[in-house]
């Protein structure tokens, strides 16, 4: 497997490392590397990173691999991706002062949980979608009505073969969201018809996200800003977010079209610099904030405030249906063209030179972040 050696001051990759029985030689490598890099104009780092404070640290031998995270009322609740300890692959429910307070298993064994939300009427989903190897025939959503005692498990397919994703958003009718981890462009997809527990539904494929460029700092330099790792959106319904290893990207939504905010719409970069490996992103419960956590030992949550946001009463904490909900009707498909203002800039137009060489490049980015759950 390839590897990648970095250097921010040097603006990014310095050395390309191939096994000796590699059939692609360095040089062919630096070629691509030298000939999309030298159309990429990075963003400078966007502002927000002033203004965070540690909210509180998980001290528990068993987080460490956080990749989901959201806000209730008395604290949050997290989960961490693929793990082989059982110990491990639960639900963790955590009070306002990062202590583990309870927990929930799954009936069955889940693969790899890599993000989670909470719907409008108090339904949590975490999203069973790590694919780092891009094997799977079918990915799932475990959905935890109020008052329930264990999720249920439903199972999707991708119309167009396996993608590793790991960001999941909650439309405020209710829809779940798939946004896959593919560097340059990640796809967006929605269940055909609302999940249906013991049979497998497939997932439509609506439009695709592409954010723009950055300079903030982070442990992976310039492979960080390529791809998303984890999405929220607002109590209200009304903002939703999407982040990489360095930023998050915050978009309006209008009349609860989560899919046509994030796929046509023009973020704005809050900077999340040098979290050690951040994975997650979520709301406040009155939506005046940001909420992220890392992976690794003892990992701390952060808060990241949005200036001029007036706070909200979180939907979830006023009313909860019976437990027998169904998800609703799947959000729009409709996307409409993409209007980035001019000093905004795509990773379609950045990489649009470059596509040639670009899928070499890919490959190994993908190489070295998939070493990186």
């Amino acid at each position: 497997m390839s590897d990648l050696m970095w250097d921010e001051r040097a603006g990014g990759i310095v050395a390309v490392v191939l096994p000796a029985s590699g059939t692609v030689t360095i040089m062919r490598w630096w070629v691509a590397v030298v000939v999309v890099l030298a159309g990429v104009v990075a963003l400078p780092a966007p502002a927000g990173a002033a203004g965070r404070h540690r909210v509180c640290q998980v001290r528990d031998d068993r987080l460490t691999e956080l990749s989901g995270l959201a806000a209730t009322g008395s604290g949050y609740v997290v989960v961490n991706d693929g793990s082989d300890l059982a110990s491990h692959r639960k639900i963790f429910y955590l009070n306002a002062g990062c202590a583990v307070v309870r927990t929930l298993s799954y009936p069955s064994r889940p693969r790899d949980t890599e993000d989670l939300g909470i719907a409008r009427d108090g339904t949590l989903w975490v999203a069973d979608i790590g694919d780092n190897d891009a094997e799977r025939g079918t990915v799932g959503l475990w959905r935890l009505a109020p008052g329930a005692r264990a999720p249920v498990l439903y199972r999707l397919s991708y119309p167009d073969g396996a993608h590793d994703a790991e960001a999941l958003l909650i439309a405020p009718s209710g829809t779940p969201i798939i946004v896959t981890k593919s560097v340059a462009a990640a796809g967006v997809y929605v269940p055909v018809r609302p999940p249906t527990a013991g049979r497998t539904t497939p997932l439509r494929r609506v439009g695709r996200v592409a954010l723009p460029v950055t300079t903030t700092s982070n442990p992976f330099s310039f492979a960080g800003r390529l791809v998303i790792t984890g999405g929220a959106v607002s109590p209200d319904g009304r903002f939703a977010v999407l982040r990489t290893y360095a930023d998050a990207f915050e978009f309006d939504v209008s009349g609860g079209d989560v899919v046509a905010a994030v796929t046509a719409g023009r973020p704005r970069a809050v900077a999340m610099p040098d979290e050690p490996q951040g994975e997650s992103v979520a709301y406040t419960t009155d939506g005046t904030a940001l909420l992220t956590v890392s992976e690794g030992s003892d990992p701390v949550i952060l808060r990241y405030p949005l200036p001029g946001r007036l706070a909200v009463a979180s939907p979830s904490a006023t009313r909860a249906p019976p437990s027998s909900a169904r998800p609703s009707a799947p959000e729009s498909a409709r996307v409409a063209a993409a209007g980035h203002d001019k000093d905004v800039i795509s990773f379609g137009a950045i990489l649009t030179g470059a596509i040639l060489v670009v899928g070499a490049l890919f490959l190994i980015l993908i190489g070295a972040l998939r070493r990186r759950r």
